[in-house]
């Protein structure tokens, strides 16, 4: 059992430098790019560009937890794994798949994983949005 927790913290760890890595890239790149002014499709595509950054980060953590279910055999195919935790890390949790009983307790730490990447990202988010909107009134056109 310990053995396993370890497993499940070395994968969470693995999540949080998939995290840290895109959300520093997405910060430079957002320094770089920032609008001159607050006009509506400029910023809208910036936050398309974040959102979109945001999910593809999360799609590269699912796939960490789900080759890991397929290499050791907890999920019968590569779909049913990506398919079982994509439901765990978002945490809707069908429970149509679940996993061998010697490997449960990677579901709750998985599921935890997901919880606190989402919170990671809501808070990136609100970031952005609240620097974007520090500008100055005039600085401010739509």
């Amino acid at each position: 059992m310990i053995s396993r927790l370890l497993i499940a913290l070395s994968l969470m760890g693995i999540c949080v430098a998939i995290h840290a890595a895109g959300m520093s890239w997405a910060l430079r790149q957002l320094r770089n790019r920032r609008p001159a002014t607050l006009r509506f499709w400029a910023v809208t595509r910036m936050f398309i560009f974040v959102a979109a950054w945001i999910v593809l980060l999360h799609l590269a953590e699912i796939a960490v937890w789900a080759g890991f279910y397929q290499w050791r055999g907890a999920m019968p195919d590569l779909a049913a794994a990506l398919y079982f935790s994509a439901v765990t890390y978002t945490t809707t949790g069908y429970g149509d798949l679940v996993l061998p009983e010697g490997w449960r307790l990677l579901g709750g730490v998985h599921a935890l994983t997901g919880i606190l990447m989402c919170g990671w990202s809501t808070g990136f988010f609100f970031a952005v949005v609240n620097r974007l909107y520090e500008s100055p009134p005039e600085a401010i056109r739509t």
